[in-house]
Protein backbone atom coordinates (compact mmCIF):
# COMPACT_ATOMS: atom_id res chain seq x y z
CA UNK A 1 0.00 0.00 0.00
CA UNK A 2 1.47 3.13 -0.89
CA UNK A 3 1.29 6.74 1.18
CA UNK A 4 -0.84 9.64 -0.08
CA UNK A 5 1.23 11.67 -1.74
CA UNK A 6 1.38 15.02 0.06
CA UNK A 7 0.17 18.03 -1.89
CA UNK A 8 2.95 20.75 -2.58
CA UNK A 9 2.54 24.61 -1.71
CA UNK A 10 1.32 26.20 -4.43
CA UNK A 11 3.00 29.55 -5.95
CA UNK A 12 0.55 32.65 -4.07
CA UNK A 13 0.19 35.60 -5.26
CA UNK A 14 -1.38 38.85 -3.11
CA UNK A 15 -1.90 42.10 -3.56
CA UNK A 16 -0.79 45.01 -1.30
CA UNK A 17 -4.36 46.73 -1.92
CA UNK A 18 -6.19 43.43 -0.22
CA UNK A 19 -3.81 44.04 2.82
CA UNK A 20 -5.72 43.60 5.99
CA UNK A 21 -5.93 44.35 9.86
CA UNK A 22 -3.85 42.14 11.87
CA UNK A 23 -6.39 39.79 13.40
CA UNK A 24 -6.09 38.96 17.29
CA UNK A 25 -5.05 35.70 16.95
CA UNK A 26 -2.10 36.11 14.37
CA UNK A 27 -0.31 38.23 17.45
CA UNK A 28 -1.92 38.00 20.80
CA UNK A 29 -0.74 40.14 23.71
CA UNK A 30 1.05 38.50 26.44
CA UNK A 31 2.76 39.78 29.24
CA UNK A 32 0.41 42.05 30.81
CA UNK A 33 0.81 41.89 34.42
CA UNK A 34 -0.43 44.75 36.94
CA UNK A 35 2.16 47.40 35.50
CA UNK A 36 1.61 47.28 32.00
CA UNK A 37 -2.27 47.05 32.51
CA UNK A 38 -2.00 50.68 34.39
CA UNK A 39 0.11 51.83 31.58
CA UNK A 40 -1.96 50.78 29.01
CA UNK A 41 -5.12 52.18 31.07
CA UNK A 42 -3.32 55.61 31.68
CA UNK A 43 -2.80 55.91 28.00
CA UNK A 44 -6.56 55.09 27.27
CA UNK A 45 -7.52 57.34 30.16
CA UNK A 46 -5.61 60.25 28.80
CA UNK A 47 -7.29 60.30 25.61
CA UNK A 48 -5.20 58.55 23.30
CA UNK A 49 -6.26 56.64 20.89
CA UNK A 50 -4.86 53.12 19.94
CA UNK A 51 -3.24 52.95 16.36
CA UNK A 52 -3.49 56.45 15.07
CA UNK A 53 0.31 56.51 15.53
CA UNK A 54 0.79 53.26 13.80
CA UNK A 55 -0.71 51.28 11.18
CA UNK A 56 0.44 47.45 10.87
CA UNK A 57 -1.27 45.13 8.33
CA UNK A 58 -1.03 41.76 6.67
CA UNK A 59 0.13 41.36 3.18
CA UNK A 60 0.66 37.54 3.43
CA UNK A 61 0.03 34.65 5.39
CA UNK A 62 0.26 31.11 4.88
CA UNK A 63 -2.77 28.89 5.26
CA UNK A 64 -2.53 26.87 8.58
CA UNK A 65 -1.12 27.05 11.67
CA UNK A 66 2.82 26.89 10.49
CA UNK A 67 4.24 28.39 7.05
CA UNK A 68 5.48 32.51 6.51
CA UNK A 69 4.06 35.57 7.45
CA UNK A 70 4.35 38.78 6.11
CA UNK A 71 3.28 42.39 7.84
CA UNK A 72 3.39 45.66 6.71
CA UNK A 73 4.17 48.31 9.42
CA UNK A 74 3.91 52.04 9.58
CA UNK A 75 4.92 53.91 12.94
CA UNK A 76 4.52 57.76 12.41
CA UNK A 77 6.82 60.34 13.12
CA UNK A 78 8.61 59.45 16.46
CA UNK A 79 6.53 56.66 17.53
CA UNK A 80 7.83 54.84 20.30
CA UNK A 81 7.43 51.35 20.43
CA UNK A 82 7.37 49.78 23.87
CA UNK A 83 10.10 47.15 24.87
CA UNK A 84 8.60 43.64 23.73
CA UNK A 85 10.17 40.35 22.21
CA UNK A 86 7.94 38.13 19.84
CA UNK A 87 7.87 33.72 19.86
CA UNK A 88 9.14 33.77 16.48
CA UNK A 89 12.64 34.63 14.88
CA UNK A 90 11.85 38.28 12.56
CA UNK A 91 13.86 39.89 9.88
CA UNK A 92 13.04 43.74 9.28
CA UNK A 93 13.61 45.46 6.27
CA UNK A 94 13.02 49.11 6.11
CA UNK A 95 11.09 50.48 3.35
CA UNK A 96 11.99 54.21 4.09
CA UNK A 97 11.66 56.83 7.03
CA UNK A 98 14.05 55.68 9.61
CA UNK A 99 14.03 53.99 13.06
CA UNK A 100 16.30 54.56 16.40
CA UNK A 101 17.42 51.65 18.30
CA UNK A 102 20.43 52.71 20.92
CA UNK A 103 23.34 53.92 18.75
CA UNK A 104 21.96 52.54 15.65
CA UNK A 105 20.14 54.58 12.84
CA UNK A 106 18.24 52.23 10.63
CA UNK A 107 17.36 53.65 7.01
CA UNK A 108 15.65 52.85 3.86
CA UNK A 109 17.20 49.54 2.70
CA UNK A 110 18.63 48.88 5.90
CA UNK A 111 17.44 45.73 8.02
CA UNK A 112 17.75 43.90 11.10
CA UNK A 113 17.53 40.00 12.23
CA UNK A 114 15.42 39.67 15.64
CA UNK A 115 15.62 35.98 17.23
CA UNK A 116 12.84 34.93 18.85
CA UNK A 117 12.29 35.91 22.47
CA UNK A 118 14.96 38.94 22.25
CA UNK A 119 13.56 42.08 23.72
CA UNK A 120 13.52 45.21 21.55
CA UNK A 121 12.27 48.58 20.87
CA UNK A 122 13.10 51.53 18.98
CA UNK A 123 11.54 54.90 17.70
CA UNK A 124 10.68 56.32 14.91
CA UNK A 125 12.40 58.85 13.16
CA UNK A 126 11.16 62.55 12.82
CA UNK A 127 9.47 60.89 8.94
CA UNK A 128 8.44 57.95 10.70
CA UNK A 129 9.77 54.60 9.94
CA UNK A 130 8.15 51.97 7.53
CA UNK A 131 9.14 48.19 7.75
CA UNK A 132 8.48 44.81 6.24
CA UNK A 133 8.47 42.51 9.10
CA UNK A 134 9.27 38.80 7.44
CA UNK A 135 8.42 35.70 9.97
CA UNK A 136 8.69 31.71 9.43
CA UNK A 137 5.25 31.44 11.25
CA UNK A 138 1.45 32.72 10.90
CA UNK A 139 1.17 33.02 14.73
CA UNK A 140 3.44 34.57 16.89
CA UNK A 141 2.81 36.51 20.11
CA UNK A 142 3.86 40.37 21.41
CA UNK A 143 5.09 39.85 24.83
CA UNK A 144 5.35 43.36 26.82
CA UNK A 145 8.89 43.02 28.48
CA UNK A 146 11.63 45.81 30.55
CA UNK A 147 9.20 48.72 30.49
CA UNK A 148 9.71 50.37 33.42
CA UNK A 149 7.29 53.11 34.86
CA UNK A 150 9.37 56.04 33.53
CA UNK A 151 9.58 54.45 29.85
CA UNK A 152 5.54 54.30 30.02
CA UNK A 153 5.77 57.72 31.09
CA UNK A 154 7.57 58.55 28.10
CA UNK A 155 5.67 56.80 25.46
CA UNK A 156 2.11 58.63 27.34
CA UNK A 157 3.85 61.78 26.55
CA UNK A 158 4.86 61.27 22.84
CA UNK A 159 1.61 59.76 22.76
CA UNK A 160 -0.35 62.28 23.76
CA UNK A 161 1.71 65.33 22.14
CA UNK A 162 1.81 63.67 18.79
CA UNK A 163 -1.51 62.46 18.07
CA UNK A 164 -2.89 65.19 16.57
CA UNK A 165 0.42 65.40 14.03
CA UNK A 166 -0.35 61.62 13.42
CA UNK A 167 -3.93 62.03 12.42
CA UNK A 168 -2.53 64.66 9.69
CA UNK A 169 0.41 62.33 8.16
CA UNK A 170 -1.79 60.11 5.63
CA UNK A 171 1.20 59.33 3.63
CA UNK A 172 3.60 56.63 4.68
CA UNK A 173 7.60 57.12 4.13
CA UNK A 174 8.00 54.89 1.19
CA UNK A 175 5.43 56.75 -0.85
CA UNK A 176 7.26 60.00 -0.14
CA UNK A 177 10.02 61.53 -2.44
CA UNK A 178 12.99 59.55 -0.56
CA UNK A 179 15.63 57.43 -3.06
CA UNK A 180 17.66 54.94 -1.54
Amino acid sequence: MSKPEKSKPRMKVFYGADAADIPDDMMPREGIDDAVMAALTSLADSGVTEGVGERNRVLFRAPGDQGMSLLHVWFKSGYVLPFHSHSTDCLYYVMGGELRMGSHVLRKGDGMFVPADHGYGYEAGPEGVELLEFRNATHFNLFFRGNTPQRWEQIGEVYREREAIWREETVPPSDRDNPV
